[in-house]
């Protein structure tokens, strides 16, 4: 995007083109998307037993923590890591990196035209859980006057805007594990009408704790499984259940003609969005993935392509065994029964385990990466296939390898289907 006079910065419907210029993660595998995208191209597992709490009267043992994160090492102040909850202490770290990567002067920019759209899948359940227990152990005086403003899900999109003077839209989606890819998602909407030049975007979550935990392994949710190295195995036809992980994922997303006026160059665009519901089941994916795989159309369809231009799927892939097999089947459903066969797909989930409202962010980001790298990262746990998931799970790292697009998918509880694609500039 060197020769900015011959780029067309509109869409043929003359809408703005979108594009990510810059990236920043909290993830298992520590702070920096780096870090992760390294993590994920070696097939590491920074799964491991839990250290937040005790677990020994718990059915599960191991998660995918942010280990040893000390918000004041990464340029938050004491008062700050004292008082925010570690979902926006995440979602501020991500952030800062994600705006350091973009070059973006706020100073330069009119600050009304500059979004925050950033979720948290279930916000502050260490000061929820804290309150609850001071209020029955101390009575009602004794709870903070600050608990409500701490735990609140959308309080990690005002820090955001406060921290860097956003006074555009400021906007939490809440849509449970789709929450990532919805804010990222309606962010891009808000830039293609023209509501908004740029747009800092994500989901953050803090869910290694004592009631996540509990809740999740009650539902049959979570694998109980104390090796971590058999734990997270998406498509894999052991997998019994997600693991449970943490942190953040934030992205700037500007119109082109915006990223072009500053200089900037853009790590890869966002050609379209697809956002359906399956109006089926509190839990469980509607089993056909007649709602997933419409989404997966959508998506491909508003940046002008067809399932023949798809890449690479990063799949929900969270290894319970409803999921990828739904997921498995609707993309086969996308692209023909041959053809889906052989589309190379890949879950961050084997290394991280499954980050929840940031899982969307986290893996929109990998797929950036990938897009902009010409690769495709394997998956940490897969070893053995499942004739009910009968998709190109990669085990090695895909490289040299060019893409027009590819499907970033998240779906969440309730029916929440969300499904970015992204294309290389």
């Amino acid at each position: 995007m060197s020769e900015n006079e011959s780029i067309q910065t509109r869409r043929p419907d003359g809408t703005h083109r979108v594009v990510i210029t810059g990236v920043g993660a909290v993830t298992p595998a520590g702070v920096g998307a780096e870090a992760l995208w390294e993590t994920l191209m070696e097939r590491g597992c920074c799964i491991a037993p839990i250290e937040r709490f005790d677990t020994s009267e718990y059915e599960v043992h191991i998660a995918g923590e942010v280990r040893d994160f000390d918000g004041t090492e990464h340029g938050l102040t004491k008062k700050e890591a004292r008082r925010f909850e570690r979902f926006v202490q995440y979602a501020i770290v991500a952030a800062d990196e994600a705006m350091a990567q973009s070059g973006i002067d706020m100073e330069q920019e009119d600050p009304t035209r500059a979004a925050v759209i950033f979720g948290a899948g279930i916000g502050g359940i260490d000061e929820l859980q804290n309150g609850f227990y001071t209020l029955h152990d101390k009575g009602p005086k004794r709870v903070s006057p600050l608990f409500v403003p701490t735990m609140i899900g959308n309080i990690a999109a005002g820090h955001l805007a406060i921290r860097y003077g956003m006074r555009g839209e400021c906007i939490d989606v809440t849509t449970a594990c789709a929450t990532g890819a919805h804010n990222i998602g309606a962010a891009v909407r808000s830039i293609r009408h023209g509501y908004a030049d740029m747009a800092l975007a994500g989901g953050s979550v803090e869910s290694v704790n004592p009631i996540c935990i509990a809740g999740f392994a009650n539902l049959g949710a979570l694998a109980k499984v104390d090796d971590p190295a058999q734990a997270s195995l998406p498509f894999d036809e052991r997998r019994c259940g997600f693991v449970a992980g943490e942190g953040a994922g934030a992205v700037v997303l500007e119109s082109l003609e915006h990223a072009l006026a500053r200089g900037a160059k853009p790590l890869a665009e966002v050609t379209g969005f697809g956002s359906t519901g399956d109006a089926y089941h509190m839990t469980a994916p509607e089993p056909s993935g007649e709602g997933i795989q419409r989404a997966m159309l959508q998506a491909l369809s508003e940046g002008g392509f067809t399932p023949a231009d798809l890449g690479h799927v990063n799949a929900h892939g969270t290894a319970t065994p409803a999921n990828d097999s739904t997921e498995s089947h609707a993309l086969l459903a996308l692209c023909g029964e041959e053809e889906g066969r052989k589309v190379p797909v890949v879950s961050v989930k084997g290394t991280t385990g499954h980050t929840l409202g940031a899982a969307g962010a986290v893996e929109a980001i990998v797929t950036a990466l990938s897009v902009a790298n010409e690769c495709v990262p394997p998956t940490t746990g897969f070893a053995q296939p499942d004739p009910d998931c009968p998709v190109n799970v990669l085990t090695e790292a895909k490289t040299g390898y060019p893409q027009k697009v590819a499907l970033s998918n998240s779906l969440g509880f309730g029916g929440h289907n969300a499904v970015l694609a992204i294309s290389p500039c």
